[in-house]
C-alpha cells in the first residue's frame, strides 16, 4: 500500500460518534458533544466576525493580543484533533450551524493563522517591550506544536519506513523563524546588574522586573527548548544576542534549557508574591535614577497588583521543565499556585457573592470586571490562564514521550510514567472548577455567540447591583493595565441591563477568552477517553 495522502482513518472513533445518543452511552457522552459544540461554535464565531482573511488579522486586537488569539487558535485546534470525538459532519446538532469535519475545520482555522504569519505586526512587536515579544514566540511554538501533532496522529504511516507529514507542517520553517528572531530579541532583557537577575519589562522605561515578563520568558525559554525545530533560515534579521557569536539555531539547544531553569529559580526567590501566595505585578527599584544612578540595585518597592494572567503563564513553564529535569517539583509548585488560585476565587463555595481575590462564587475575575472598568490588555487575561492551565494539563504528546524515552537528549526518567499518571490525577481534580467557570462563560453569551467579560453575569439584577462596586484591589496597588474606576460614572454604566454591554462590552479578546475555557473543559472531559 502507497503512503498516506489523507489522515489515517481510525474506526474507533466512528463508533465513538456512532454511539451518541444510545441508551448505554448517553450519559457519558453527551457532555462532551456539547462542549465540542460550543468549542467549535466560540471559534467559528471569532474568526467569521473578527478575522479578515485579506488583512491577516484581527483589525481589532492590538499587536500583543492578536499574538495571543493566534496561540489560542491553534491551541484549540490542537485539542479538536487530539480529542476522542471528531467534528460532526451534521448541522442537525445545533440548528443554523454547519460543522465541518475534522480535517476540513483543522485546515479552515489553520489557514487563517498561515496568514496571520503575514498579517502580523512584526516590524513594530520588534521595537515594542519584552513581553510582547514573548507572546509571538509562545504563539508561533504553539502552532507548530499543533502541526506536528496533527501530522503525528493523522498522517503518519505506522508501518511505513518514511513518514507522511501533514501538508500543514511546510509552514514549520518560517514559523520557528520567528519564534527564534522575537526569543533572541527578547532575551535582552535578562538582567543582573539590578535585583541579581530577571527580565526587565521594557528597554524604553525605568526598570520594572514584573511577573508577566518573566513568567513568559521561562515558558518560552522551556518551550524553544522542547519543541523548537531548529531554524535553517539566515536572513532577514539575523540576531546575534550574545556578543557577536552566531545565533542559537539547534533544536533542543542546552541554553534555552539553563535559561528557563535560571529563570524559575530567580522567580521563585524574588518575593513577588502578594496576599494569598499569589503573584503580584512586579518590582520597582527604589532610587533608580539611570543606569549611571540606580538607586538600590534591588527589587525592593513590590506593586501588590494581583491580575489572573500573572498566575496562569508560568503553568506551561512549569511542566515543561518536569518534562526537561525529572524533576517533580516543578509540577508540586504548578499545584500550590492553582490551589491559591481555586482559594482566590472563592471556590467551592459557589453561592458567595463575596470578592476574595481573584473572583467570587468559584468564578475567575478581574478587579475591573465588575465595574466593566477592563482595558483591552485585562479582557484578555482570564482566557490566558486558562490557555495555560490547559497546558499544565494537557496529556502527553507523542513527540514528548519520544523526548522522555530518548536517552541521547534527556537525563533518565525511569519513573516519568508514573509521576505522570499522578500528575494526570490531580488534573482531574480541577474539573468541576473549570466546567464551573465554563458554564459562567457560556451565560455571558449574546445572541450571536459572543463572549461577554463578567463571567457568570448578563443581565441586571437589583439583588446583585451592590456587587458591582465590591470588587477591590490589594492596599497601595497600582492598577496599570486598566481604566481608573474612580473616573467611570457606574450609574451611567447601567443604561443596559446586559451586564456584559457595558465598558468595552463584548470584543475579539472577551471572545478567546471563552475559547481558551472551554478548550479546557473539553480537554479535562477528554481524559476518560485517552488510551
Amino acid at each position: 500500500m502507497s503512503q498516506l495522502s489523507s489522515p489515517v482513518h481510525d474506526s474507533s472513533k466512528e463508533t465513538t460518534l456512532g454511539a451518541v445518543g444510545s441508551t448505554a452511552e448517553e450519559s457519558t457522552r453527551e457532555p462532551i458533544l456539547d462542549t465540542l459544540k460550543d468549542l467549535v461554535d466560540a471559534l467559528q464565531v471569532m474568526q467569521d466576525k473578527y478575522f479578515v482573511l485579506w488583512q491577516g488579522t484581527w483589525p481589532t486586537s492590538i499587536d500583543w493580543t492578536a499574538a495571543v488569539l493566534g496561540t489560542h487558535v491553534s491551541a484549540a485546534l490542537s485539542s479538536l484533533t487530539s480529542g476522542p470525538l471528531d467534528i460532526p459532519d451534521t448541522n442537525e446538532l445545533h440548528e443554523g450551524l454547519s460543522f465541518f469535519t475534522l480535517e476540513n475545520t483543522v485546515s479552515r482555522f489553520f489557514s487563517q493563522t498561515s496568514a496571520f504569519y503575514f498579517g502580523e505586526n512584526a516590524f513594530s512587536i520588534r521595537n515594542q517591550a519584552y513581553d510582547d515579544m514573548l507572546w509571538v514566540v509562545l504563539g508561533w511554538l504553539q502552532n507548530i506544536k499543533f502541526q506536528e501533532l496533527h501530522s503525528d496522529l493523522h498522517y503518519m504511516s505506522l508501518n511505513a519506513s518514511s513518514e507522511q507529514l501533514w501538508y500543514g507542517t511546510q509552514f514549520r520553517v518560517p514559523a520557528a523563524h520567528r519564534a527564534r528572531v522575537f526569543y533572541e530579541l527578547a532575551s535582552a532583557g535578562w538582567d543582573k546588574v539590578l535585583c541579581d537577575g530577571g527580565m526587565i519589562w521594557s528597554p524604553y522605561l525605568m526598570p520594572y522586573k514584573n511577573a508577566i515578563t518573566n513568567e513568559l520568558y521561562i515558558s518560552a525559554s522551556i518551550e524553544m527548548y522542547l519543541y523548537f525545530p531548529g531554524d535553517p533560515i539566515d536572513a532577514p534579521f539575523i540576531v546575534s544576542s550574545d556578543g557577536g557569536q552566531p545565533s542559537r539555531k539547534n533544536p533542543h539547544d542546552p541554553a534555552h534549557l539553563k535559561a528557563a531553569v535560571d529563570g524559575y529559580a530567580w522567580l521563585k526567590n524574588s518575593n513577588m508574591t502578594g496576599i494569598g501566595g499569589l503573584y503580584a505585578d512586579g518590582f520597582h527599584i527604589s532610587g533608580w535614577q539611570s543606569a549611571s544612578n540606580p538607586g538600590s540595585r534591588k527589587c525592593d518597592q513590590l506593586n501588590t497588583m494581583v491580575y489572573t494572567y500573572n498566575q496562569g503563564v508560568i503553568l506551561s513553564g512549569l511542566r515543561g521543565l518536569w518534562l526537561a529535569t525529572n524533576s517533580r517539583d516543578y509540577l508540586r509548585d504548578g499545584y500550590e499556585l492553582i490551589d491559591k488560585v481555586l482559594q482566590a476565587t472563592g471556590w467551592p463555595y459557589i453561592s458567595s457573592q463575596q470578592w476574595q481575590g481573584l473572583g467570587r462564587g468559584g468564578v475567575l475575575e478581574e478587579a475591573c470586571d465588575a465595574s466593566a472598568t477592563c482595558s483591552q490588555d485585562g479582557q484578555t487575561f482570564k482566557g490566558i490562564f486558562f490557555h495555560h492551565l490547559a497546558e499544565f494539563c494537557q496529556p502527553l504528546q507523542p513527540r514528548e514521550k519520544r523526548f522522555l524515552t530518548d536517552a541521547d537528549r534527556s537525563p533518565a526518567k525511569d519513573d516519568w510514567s508514573a509521576v505522570y499518571e499522578r500528575h494526570l490525577e490531580h488534573c482531574r481534580t480541577y474539573g468541576p472548577w473549570i466546567e464551573h467557570n465554563a458554564q459562567a462563560a457560556l451565560v455571558t453569551r449574546d445572541s450571536e455567540g459572543n463572549f461577554g467579560s463578567w463571567w457568570g453575569r448578563k443581565y441586571r439584577r437589583l439583588e446583585a447591583d451592590a456587587i458591582v462596586d465590591s470588587s477591590t484591589i490589594p492596599d497601595g496597588a497600582v492598577d496599570y493595565r486598566n481604566a481608573d474606576r474612580g473616573s467611570v460614572s457606574l450609574a451611567a454604566s447601567f443604561r443596559t441591563n446586559d451586564y456584559n454591554d457595558r465598558g468595552r462590552g463584548r470584543t475579539v479578546e472577551t471572545q478567546s477568552g471563552g475559547i481558551a475555557v472551554l478548550r479546557a473543559l473539553y480537554q479535562w472531559q477528554s481524559y476518560d477517553a485517552l488510551p
